[in-house]
């Protein structure tokens, strides 16, 4: 998905799809579908309910990035099927648990937004999107990997590694795939490899000092390569502005680590 260096990470997220893809029928559609004057292929309903369930959005996050950009048929499908209640507008306030996990990262977004020239809201919502808001981080074995921004190891990675199911998109269909992924031995490790990644590969320049244009930001890192998701961009983008407008991480106060 993300091509770093000949490193790549994971698509829209480094987790791995839940088994409530598998484990809830798909009602009976046609090639087609039509909600609201919009017709969508079946393929793109089935991308979408993939796609929001790898994010994260496996029953706990009605407000996971992917829905804020998924058609409105495959919305309807996981209404439906109990996955998901209403989604609440974008621009809304966070909920408890995410506000926690923006808390626990402010230091390390904040260390690594510096480095990197943007505002710490576009790391937080990268680091959100990219681990389903902490809840979904990739494991090596039994222990978290730390690797909150599903960055893949590549040859010229010395460190540890962790073996994952990730989802790919190759000319437009949406492929699972077994692939390395680096492991930290804590969250600040993964937060400053990170920031030296994108700081020192030339291809990410375009989403260096972005300072607090989010749409920059995520385009830049998009247009580079760091997602195979047609859609990442925007998905990021509309994360990060819903940080900022929700009063950014200024207004949260930094837990213990």
């Amino acid at each position: 998905m993300r091509q770093l260096s000949g490193m790549q990470a994971t698509a829209p997220t480094a987790a791995t799809v839940s088994n409530m893809s598998a484990s809830r029928p798909t009602p009976g559609l046609g090639s087609a579908a039509t909600t609201g004057g919009f017709s969508v292929s079946m393929q793109q309903i089935q991308n979408d309910v993939a796609s929001f369930i790898a994010n994260g959005g496996g029953g706990f996050a009605a407000e996971a990035p992917a829905a804020q950009s998924m058609s409105l048929q495959a919305l309807a499908l996981l209404r439906g099927q109990g996955v998901i209640g209403d989604v609440p507008d974008q621009q809304g306030s966070t909920t408890d648990e995410q506000q926690q996990f923006l808390a626990s990262i402010k230091p390390w977004a904040e260390d690594a937004a510096g480095k990197l020239g943007v505002a710490p809201e576009l790391v937080a919502a990268h680091a959100a999107l990219e681990s389903g808001w902490g809840k979904q981080p990739l494991r090596n074995g039994t222990a978290s990997s730390n690797n909150l921004f599903g960055v893949k190891a590549g040859g010229g990675w010395q460190g540890e590694v962790a073996l994952a199911r990730t989802t790919e998109y190759e000319q437009g269909a949406m492929l699972k795939k077994t692939e390395r992924f680096r492991s930290y031995p804590d969250a600040a490790s993964a937060f400053r490899d990170y920031a030296d990644l994108l700081s020192s590969n030339p291809r990410y320049q375009a989403a260096l000092n972005a300072g607090t244009d989010a749409h920059a930001f995520a385009s830049g890192l998009a247009k580079a390569g760091y997602a195979t998701d047609p859609h990442y961009a925007d998905k990021l983008s509309k994360l990060a502005t819903r940080l900022q407008r929700s009063g950014g991480l200024g207004s949260i106060t930094a837990t213990e680590n």
